[in-house]
């Protein structure tokens, strides 16, 4: 499985932690973040990886900025895109299985590396239920449309 990963100046180091965890996990990834902590815009990086999960380039996708609120409303105007900020494993975890997110979002400020690391496994971990809730991400899907 490919997983984009794709982080502003703030979140260099997290995203590098990630990045490093996820290949140990057997999966392979794919840098479209920053690797220079010069100040940057977090909308390129969150477009980077909506993109890439839209188009097929990758499975699922990361995006870390300094809260990961910017970037993840960056990657949420790429279509097909369900991002998702979460801070805890809970959310993240819900996120997937009702919600259906494709793109995890969190916040280099919010959260330090082993509660990260926790968060991916639990999103990463998760499935999808569809069933009742299949209704409602096609209703996001109406709202995505209908622009």
């Amino acid at each position: 499985m490919k997983i984009a990963i794709g982080n502003d100046h703030s979140a260099v180091d997290l995203k590098n932690t990630i990045a490093d965890y996820l290949v140990s996990m057997g999966y392979e990834v794919i840098n479209l973040g920053t690797d220079s902590r010069e100040s940057c815009d977090y909308p390129v990086y969150g477009e980077k990886v909506g993109r890439a999960v839209a188009e097929g380039t990758a499975d699922l996708g990361i995006a870390i900025c300094g809260t990961g609120v910017g970037i993840s409303l960056a990657a949420n105007k790429v279509k097909g895109i369900r991002a998702c900020v979460c801070s805890e494993p809970y959310t993240a975890r819900l996120s997937r299985m009702h919600n259906n997110s494709n793109v995890l979002a969190f916040g280099a400020r919010v959260v330090g590396d082993e509660l990260a690391k926790m968060i991916v496994k639990e999103w990463l971990d998760a499935e999808y239920e569809g069933g009742r809730h299949q209704r409602r991400v096609d209703m996001l899907a109406e709202i995505e449309n209908r622009g």
